[in-house]
């Protein structure tokens, strides 16, 4: 059987799942803040490669290309397809949703399919796999939420801008996005205070306080550039209300912490909601988990009276690599689907 690399180039992060005999036998992720310059992706190319091997086939999925160093989307596109090609060889085919694998210099013609085409990938092997379907992957920086059944992906939008207004792309992500984008007031000591609009704390300090933030998914440096402890994102978290982490105890904080993941929740399950309501799947359909954030979406699919499956569960994967698997649904689902979606 083929041997293949999945790769998912995102602004922040590389991820890639080599599949192997039938199975996924490898996943890897590696910081890649594109917007600091390119030799970051080429950092993490050759972290990951050393530890893949000799690969004949790859496969490839972007939304690197929103990276403010790029002049647009289609610059984006155009030159990470051409580093790439450069990088991995002429056996790169790159994905571009229902119109399947084209080549990286038709990559450029076809950058508005191609751009930010990952979400589409995990949901056409979700929709190989179930009957129906909610995919729900939060990442980092976004989540998304893709209805799929009869073996078909059934999003009612497809670029960023479409899929925003659709419910489906929600800009709140599980460790990267600045509290400030989540709530502009929380509860404390009694009352309901505003916050300040900086780039004080991000929810990987929230999640951190609140008992659910696995450190190794939290791969960026914090707000402040200092340490990823519990002092210190509490130090970061009280200067989102203007105070000092020694106006308020430990449990204040955990409390205020705990009020913007429930904030966070309350985006996701208005999306979800959103969605839902074009009644795209029936009332039993599952949501699939994906994503660095599986613990907050699994208490997303509670309010919505739904069952879960992990998306690690979709294709053949060994059970010490399905956590990995879950956190890099594109790259595995690139890796791992026998042919293009139609």
């Amino acid at each position: 059987m083929a041997r293949r690399l999945g790769w998912d180039v995102g602004g922040a992060h590389l991820k890639a799942a080599l599949f192997d005999g039938g199975r996924i036998v490898g996943v890897w992720q590696q910081p890649s803040p594109l917007w600091q310059g390119l030799g970051h992706l080429d950092t993490a190319l050759d972290a990951i490669l050393a530890l893949a091997g000799d690969v004949p086939e790859h496969r490839l999925t972007m939304t690197g290309e929103l990276a403010d160093i790029f002049d647009s989307r289609a610059d984006g596109v155009a030159r990470l397809a051409a580093r790439l090609a450069e990088r991995l060889g002429p056996t790169l085919r790159i994905y571009a949703g229902p119109a399947g694998f084209v080549g990286a210099e038709a990559a450029a013609r076809h950058f508005a399919m191609v751009g930010s085409a990952n979400w589409h990938a995990s949901a056409a092997l979700a929709a190989q796999a179930l009957p129906e379907a909610v995919l729900v992957d939060m990442g980092s920086t976004t989540t998304d939420i893709v209805p799929v059944g009869g073996g078909q992906v059934r999003n009612h939008g497809y670029t960023d801008s479409e899929r925003m207004a659709a419910g489906e792309l929600v800009y709140q992500g599980f460790t990267r996005t600045s509290l400030m984008a989540v709530a502009n007031r929380v509860p404390f000591d009694g009352r309901t205070v505003p916050l300040m609009a900086e780039h004080f704390a991000t929810m990987a300090d929230a999640q951190r306080l609140a008992g659910q933030l696995d450190e190794g998914d939290d791969q960026m440096p914090t707000a402040d550039g200092r340490g990823k402890t519990p002092a210190a994102s509490r130090a970061r978290l009280a200067r989102m209300l203007g105070l000092d982490a020694q106006d308020a105890d430990d449990a204040q904080w955990r409390g205020v912490a705990q009020a913007f993941v429930e904030a966070q929740l309350r985006h996701l399950h208005d999306a979800a909601l959103q969605v839902l309501s074009r009644q795209p799947v029936g009332p039993d359909a599952p949501l699939v988990l994906a994503g660095i954030g599986r613990p907050l979406l699994a208490r997303l699919a509670d309010r919505l009276g739904r069952g879960i499956v992990d998306f690690g569960d979709l294709t053949e994967v060994p059970s010490p690599l399905r956590a990995a698997a879950s956190r890099a649904a594109p790259a595995v689902a690139l890796a791992a689907l026998d042919q293009p979606p139609a």
